[in-house]
């Protein structure tokens, strides 16, 4: 789902810093394109996103711009308690578990 996605981008942009695209698009299991058309509706919708170019260029968002993290849904609240080395194992799990500690480290202050 697309706003899934764009959330999943913009905690990883606000807990990473910047992220290149081949990155971004890897994490979102999405291709460069996709990401890049993601990064023009965030920018679209008023989140300041740029595009930095180069070698160590990538995606970031503006340095003094945060969003509130939304709660902790079911799935990801019980991979997070339940993550232990015999489970990681379960890949309904572990992409739960990351998506919980994107949005963790995404509300931690600076």
């Amino acid at each position: 789902m697309k706003a899934d996605r764009l959330l999943s981008a913009l905690l990883l942009l606000q807990s990473r810093g910047r992220v290149t695209g081949r990155e971004m698009a890897k994490r979102l299991e999405v291709s460069g394109r996709t990401v890049h058309r993601d990064m023009e509706a965030l920018s679209a919708a008023g989140v300041p996103v740029y595009a930095i170019r180069g070698v160590r260029g990538g995606w970031e968002l503006d340095e003094d711009w945060r969003t509130q993290v939304p709660g902790l849904d079911e799935a990801e609240l019980r991979a997070l308690l339940m993550s232990q080395p015999r489970v990681l194992g379960d890949p309904r799990l572990v992409a739960s578990a990351a998506r919980a500690l994107v949005k963790l480290t995404a509300s931690l202050p600076f």
